[in-house]
């Protein structure tokens, strides 16, 4: 954001293309990790094509597209499909929730608007509803429900959930300090917000994971921890923003109700991104 409170464009196009160049392995645009939510509807769209025009083909994008009204789900998720994504995420409708009926429903009319792939998104300490083992089970018989992002950091959930993976249905961790015990089940990667200012590293992990380096990822996993805790130490997205601007020497504006962090967390952050390598 720049400082009137409008979206700075072509700062967005400077960091998609260093995320495509740190080798990130793809780029979610107006994820949750952001100010999606305070984005009209033609900004949001606009940053989404700012990114897939800036990326390419390089890299799958993939936009964020959920709603707690199917109706704008459906409306965002049909015209990031003509704005050329690769695919949807699509978090639970939040603040009036839903049954397991009605959530099913509410899945089935945006997929049926769109071809592209769709992951879904369960992060219930933002939304109150939490996507259950029985709930995924029923959701990924949606045909172009592809993936999860699991963020709920409730582990039993996650080791049950493990048991849908197939050909046709990823597991992605939602939280970065689990991600390897994720992998161990049968997890695909990690959406990530430590990404935002680590993607090499973050990146590196889950390819030396699967490649059987396991030492080496749990070593990245492991350096990761004291830096995930910062970025965590007030309300998502405001520390990891600031991380952002301390990283890329970006002037550091928020959208009410989203503010400045407190100065010892922005202590924190430098702390932390030095000793891990980064400032």
């Amino acid at each position: 954001m720049k400082e009137d409170g409008s979206v700075d464009y072509e700062q967005l196009k400077e960091l998609a293309e260093w995320h495509v160049q740190e080798g990130s392995d793809a780029i979610i645009a107006c994820g949750t990790t952001g100010e999606a939510s305070t984005l009209v509807d033609e900004e949001h769209l606009a940053v989404i094509d700012t990114v897939v025009k800036q990326v390419n083909g390089r890299i799958p994008v993939i936009a964020g597209t959920g709603s707690n009204d199917t109706k704008h789900g459906i409306f965002l998720s049909v015209e990031a499909e003509k704005l050329g994504v690769d695919g949807l995420l699509i978090v639970t409708p939040y603040y009036n929730k839903a049954t397991k009926k009605s959530l099913v429903a509410h899945y089935e009319a945006i997929c049926s608007q769109v071809n592209l792939p769709v992951i879904l998104y369960s992060v219930p300490s933002r939304t109150a509803l939490n996507l259950t083992v029985e709930m995924v089970t029923e959701l990924k018989k949606i045909p172009n429900v592809k993936g999860i992002k699991e963020a709920s950091g409730d582990i039993s959930q996650i080791v049950a959930m493990a048991r849908l993976v197939d050909e046709d249905f990823a597991l992605y961790s939602g939280n970065d300090d689990q991600v390897l015990p994720m992998l161990s089940v049968g997890g695909s990667g990690v959406i990530s917000t430590i990404g935002n200012i680590a993607p090499k590293q973050t990146s590196q992990m889950i390819h030396h994971y699967f490649a059987g380096e396991l030492e080496a990822a749990k070593e990245i996993q492991l350096a990761q921890i004291p830096l995930i805790q910062v970025i965590f130490s007030e309300v998502n997205p405001v520390p990891v923003k600031k991380a952002v601007g301390l990283l890329k020497g970006i002037e550091t504006n928020y959208r009410l109700p989203l503010g400045q962090p407190e100065d010892e967390t922005v202590a924190n952050l430098q702390k932390e991104m030095t000793a891990y390598g980064l400032l």
